[in-house]
């Protein structure tokens, strides 16, 4: 039964951070690179040493690619082209297999088998709770956006992504009137507090190329998240009963 799991989990880390690591070189790494030509024609300071791009991972909002620290003399870093790409690659099957065990446990946790029938619903759910409803506060960034203190927005991402998967259960197992309206209030929480504000200044980056980084962002990770549901459901179907019986 454990081995299935964790052939599950590898199986959707691997499929999900393939076609993440492809959708990443073709969509999103090209803005990240034609943000940081913005960030350093704003930065004087930056003309002084080389900036390497960041290899990138699927967003959630909370990625770091601020272009500041790409480069200062300590270790190694992947350069533009085939390096970008296999680090990006790499990194998003870690990421994947990382959130396909996290929708594994709390399978397990909660008595809901992921099957081949409700494995892409069980993708959506993630990425709702993962992607989208911090993203509402805290879209993805670009290198030369302004952000709010990094601490700070840990906790409201980690909350907000408690929030909203405690929302998303109560709504998915329950159909009582109070604990709908506890779901709603879970949900809605974390965008009434807010999230932290990034310090107002002149942003070295245009709107609409972080409008459409956002969005390609958003989308991106849409897929990424349907298709770990999807090689979970694949491969835990056929031992659902087995692992769900006890």
């Amino acid at each position: 039964m454990i081995g299935r799991v964790i052939l599950a989990v590898l199986l959707a880390g691997i499929a999900a951070g393939l076609v993440m690591g492809a959708i990443q070189h073709v969509r999103l790494t090209p803005l990240i690179l034609e943000a940081e030509a913005f960030e350093r024609a704003g930065d004087p300071a930056s003309h002084s040493h080389a900036a390497t791009p960041d290899a990138g991972t699927p967003t959630t909002g909370q990625t770091e690619s601020d272009g500041h620290d790409h480069d200062h003399g300590e270790g190694w870093a992947p350069e533009d082209g085939w390096q970008r790409t296999l680090a990006t690659t790499a990194s998003a099957a870690m990421t994947g297999a990382g959130f396909a065990a996290m929708l594994a446990a709390v399978s397990l946790l909660v008595g809901l088998p992921i099957t081949r029938q409700n494995g892409v619903m069980w993708g959506l759910c993630g990425f709702l709770a993962v992607t989208l409803a911090p993203a509402v506060g805290l879209p993805p960034e670009l290198p030369g956006m302004a952000a709010a203190d990094l601490f700070a927005r840990q906790v409201w991402w980690v909350g907000t992504i408690a929030a909203t998967a405690a929302g998303i259960y109560l709504i998915a197992t329950q159909t009582r009137l109070w604990t709908l309206v506890l779901a709603a209030v879970l949900i809605m929480a974390p965008h009434v507090i807010g999230a932290p504000m990034a310090p107002h200044g002149e942003a070295m980056v245009p709107a609409e190329l972080v409008a459409r980084f956002v969005a390609n962002s958003i989308a991106a990770n849409a897929i990424f998240w349907c298709i770990i549901g999807l090689f979970l459901g694949l491969v835990l179907d056929r031992t659902a009963k087995d692992i769900y019986a006890t």
